[in-house]
């Protein structure tokens, strides 16, 4: 066959498929390249026919473009008006096997795909629930049932999008589109098609699509939720969806020669390459996904958020060589990379600032009014959890906080009240202290000034002190309840702080049972001279009145008066007993016949020895005590 009779044989089997014609109806129009039940000896001679037409009779540059509207709008030559036709017949061809032939997502292998730890990872409070957040339209599988398969490489997951042999048949439609000079619109079509689909997958993983003001606006617990979500969410997303979409379209483009193609949809101008394809699929998905993030990072900072923003900036750094790997390489997609590498950077000036705005809201907490019975504070109870929290992520804040906090440059920035005597305030600095044990440090120093401050509103000695012995020993044992955080506050910074509270509950000791364990004493009971000399029965007697009325004062205030750590408690109980009982058993022992031998001794001497003890018992147990101490009985 000569090649003028091998075009006119490719030319008329081209056209018994011209869709582009008027009559041509797309509902009721059989395609050449439909699966399993497909003509598949047509749709190679289709191929076949296209190959002819573009070897006996190429396009002139003037007859590339759309192939319907050159088609519809020219008086093109017979082989230039075929070549259209079946470009146009391949247009839709590509269409038709990218829609349905594609594979329904298994959501769940995604899920678990989001649920991969890091080493640094502590977001797994989020349950496997939280992903399925599906759309009633989007939760199962369409009528047809098919399901994806998933293969593993390392933590990408590259799911099959669609049957080897329909990406066999969408490789043999490009390449000969692009052959054409037609690969621009097998670029669009593919996008047109596989965008929506992208979108519906990171719907079906939770993902909504809230503007940054719309992430800025919600309140932090559901804040903190869509966080946990988003977190499980983007693992999915990246090692997924995009490594899956990456990966068909490498499959149908790669090594298309289509570089002369222009796109001007994206950021900015640029040649096409075969990764444009993908990345017209998948930006739009990707900048949504990554831009919830982005929102977080540049919001109000407040010290509840600190250890969320943490998360996510582990999540994107554990993302980060994932995201280059799939987005980098290409020149029409790396602008993703770029950002999510700029959203991680602004995440970590977040932490940073977090924190300097923590140890500054720690410093500026007000002094109204003193809590009841000395309790602990609960800026205490706060701030030392905070701590403990930052030692569990201590790994990510080494690399972040670099810089040793600076009280007096931060004071005089702030213009504190409390600058002149933080000032002076001294910052243990051992060797190898790293610049995160430093913050904690002084955090925790700061707090002990704070609560100095706040100890001031009590107008009994002995209370204010109580209150400083109950909040330094609760810091004491938060510290030493979390070996991370004790190895970095170190061993001598932590005996400072315990011989901070032993003295503080000296000085409440001395400050409260000094008056009552003078009432003891035999100073002034003694009288001598004249005709006689020995014990003063008047000065007895007010000795053993003031001894009880001291002791039943402390008995009533100091049962109300509060010691929350049991151990502690025990110990304070024990201190005061060996005090007093051992005083009053001796004080008793030597002057009791002296008042038993007058009248109403159960005036005088109220209580036994173990009466006391019992009533000590009462102590520090934040309630009003009973009635009355139990009495000893006098037959």
């Amino acid at each position: 066959m000569d090649g003028s009779a091998e075009l006119e044989a490719a030319q008329r089997v081209v056209m018994r498929w011209d869709s582009t014609s008027a009559s041509a109806s797309a509902a009721d129009e059989p395609m050449l390249f439909d699966g399993p039940t497909g003509d598949r000896a047509e749709a190679e001679r289709f191929l076949r026919a296209v190959d002819d037409l573009r070897r006996l009779a190429p396009p002139s540059p003037a007859a590339v473009g759309s192939p319907r509207r050159l088609s519809l709008g020219s008086s093109a030559g017979g082989a230039t008006s075929a070549v259209q036709v079946a470009m146009a017949r391949l247009e839709d061809e590509f269409r038709h096997v990218l829609s349905s032939r594609a594979l329904d997502i298994e959501i769940e292998a995604l899920a678990d795909l989001g649920s991969l730890s890091m080493s640094s990872d502590r977001s797994n409070s989020a349950s496997s629930a939280d992903l399925r957040t599906v759309d009633e339209d989007d939760s199962v599988s369409s009528s047809v049932g098919r399901k994806s398969s998933y293969r593993s490489l390392l933590s990408i997951r590259e799911i099959d999008l669609l049957p080897d042999d329909a990406i066999a048949d969408l490789r043999a439609i490009a390449c000969r589109m692009v052959a054409a000079g037609y690969g621009r619109e097998c670029a669009q079509v593919y996008a047109s098609v596989r965008k929506p689909a992208v979108d519906a997958s990171l719907r079906r993983l939770g993902v909504e699509r809230l503007s940054i003001g719309d992430v800025q606006r919600l309140d932090w617990k559901d804040l903190e939720a869509k966080i946990r979500r988003w977190i499980r969410a983007a693992r999915a997303a990246v090692r997924g969806v995009f490594a899956s979409e990456r990966r068909l379209c490498f499959l149908i483009f790669h090594d298309l020669p289509i570089s002369n193609i222009t796109v001007t949809s994206m950021a900015a101008t640029a040649l096409a390459t075969h990764d444009t394809p993908f990345a017209e699929a998948v930006k739009g998905a990707a900048l949504q996904l990554f831009g919830f993030a982005e929102a977080i990072s540049i919001g109000r900072r407040s010290p509840e958020k600190l250890f969320k923003i943490i998360d996510l900036h582990d999540v994107l750094s554990d993302l980060l060589p994932d995201v280059s790997d799939i987005f980098a390489a290409s020149k029409a997609a790396e602008s993703i990379y770029v950002q999510a590498a700029e959203i991680r950077s602004r995440l970590a000036d977040a932490v940073r600032g977090i924190l300097s705005e923590f140890e500054n809201a720690v410093l500026r907490d007000p002094h109204k009014t003193a809590v009841p019975g000395a309790t602990i504070h609960p800026l205490t109870r706060y701030v030392m959890n905070y701590s403990s929290l930052i030692s569990d992520y201590k790994v990510t804040l080494s690399e972040l906080i670099v810089s040793r906090p600076s009280a007096s440059a931060r004071l005089a920035a702030e213009g504190n009240e409390l600058a002149p005597s933080l000032a002076e305030l001294e910052l243990p600095e051992p060797e190898n202290q790293s610049p995160l044990a430093a913050h904690i440090i002084w955090i925790i120093v700061v707090l002990e000034h704070n609560l100095e401050g706040k100890a001031s509103l009590y107008k009994d000695t002995a209370l204010s002190h109580l209150f400083l012995m109950n909040n330094v020993y609760y810091i004491v044992h938060k510290v030493k309840d979390s070996p991370d955080l004790w190895s970095m506050i170190g061993d001598d910074y932590l005996k400072r702080l315990t011989g901070k509270f032993t003295m503080a509950a000296t000085i409440y000791e001395r400050s409260s049972w000094l008056k009552i364990l003078n009432c003891l004493r035999d100073e002034g009971l003694h009288v001598s001279g004249g005709f006689s000399s020995g014990i003063s029965k008047s000065a007895l007697r007010e000795r053993f009145r003031s001894f009880n009325a001291a002791f039943e004062e402390a008995h009533r205030v100091q049962s109300g008066w509060c010691v929350p750590d049991t151990q502690l408690k025990e110990e304070l109980r024990i201190s005061i007993s060996e005090k007093l009982l051992p005083a009053y058993r001796s004080f008793l022992g030597r002057f009791r016949h002296h008042i038993e031998n007058g009248k109403h001794p159960e005036m005088y001497i109220k209580y036994s020895a173990e009466d006391l003890e019992i009533a000590v018992n009462d102590f520090f147990e934040g309630t009003p005590p009973s009635p009355h101490c139990r009495r000893r009985s006098h037959g």
